[in-house]
């Protein structure tokens, strides 16, 4: 009976791949991207990995669900060069991008808040099937057409013009997303601040179906929050293990020394 390479400290692609439930051919571009160390080669010409190779494909894959794919590619490339200083950064970046994730949530549920159920009008709600011009518009709201003009240079408002006479016509979801812009900025809200909050709504349908999208936005950042804590922990102990030989052979030196 062979020997097993695993026993041997000797690992093959197929070892990595099956361990992971990845092809070979994946294991072979994660090296090739700088994800895994340079492979060992045999006389053959044929790949050979090490324990610390399957170490840093499980930590690779403990990063990217937190991190995304294109961060935790950096990150590995930063230790893999021996450069943890940048692989820590580069960690850093992606925790404060967390938190203005979830500022900005915060933000957009007390818009919402602010906006209250009454002020987002049914689209049709006085209008010709749901279809407003800039004057009774602007008289609704109580401001000057101006106003909903400088709304829509800042892409709060989205009017079509008609096609005999070049007026603005607002449509429903129009009607709608000035309400919401009218009560958030009797609220204090910038013009700034209010537009990436209309975009949202409006991809999302409307008001309420954006709740339901907000709830979800919750469980994806914490779910990314606890990935990123997997993958501090997976980064921890592949960073230990690299500096492993280091501490066998001495005390560690800064490079260039």
């Amino acid at each position: 009976m062979g020997k097993n390479p695993q026993t041997a400290g000797r690992l093959r692609p197929v070892d990595l791949a099956r361990r992971h439930g990845l092809s070979t051919q994946a294991v072979r571009n994660y090296e090739a991207a700088g994800i895994l160390p340079a492979a060992g080669r045999t006389a053959h010409g044929y790949r050979t990995y090490t324990p610390l190779h399957a170490d840093a494909l499980g930590t690779f894959l403990a990063l990217a669900p937190g991190h995304g794919h294109a961060i935790a590619t950096a990150i590995m490339r930063a230790v893999n060069r021996d450069d943890p200083a940048e692989a820590l950064r580069l960690v850093d970046e992606s925790h404060a991008q967390l938190l203005e994730d979830r500022r900005t949530l915060d933000a957009v549920e007390r818009a919402l808040c602010d906006v209250g159920p009454g002020a987002v009008p049914a689209p049709d709600d006085g209008a010709d099937h749901g279809t407003m011009f800039v004057g009774p518009l602007a008289r609704r709201l109580g401001i000057g057409p101006a106003t909903l003009r400088k709304w829509e240079r800042a892409g709060i408002v989205t009017p079509r013009r008609d096609p005999r006479t070049g007026y603005r016509v607002y449509d429903g979801a129009d009607v709608r997303d000035a309400a919401m812009a009218h009560q958030l900025r009797r609220g204090g809200y910038r013009l700034e601040q209010i537009a990436p909050l209309i975009a949202q709504v409006r991809a999302a349908g409307g008001p309420e179906p954006l709740a339901a999208a907000l709830r979800d936005w919750h469980d994806r950042l914490a779910a990314r929050g606890r990935a990123m804590l997997a993958g501090a922990a997976e980064l921890d102990a592949y960073l230990r293990e690299r500096e492993r030989p280091a501490r066998a052979q001495g005390p560690h030196r800064p490079h260039g020394t």
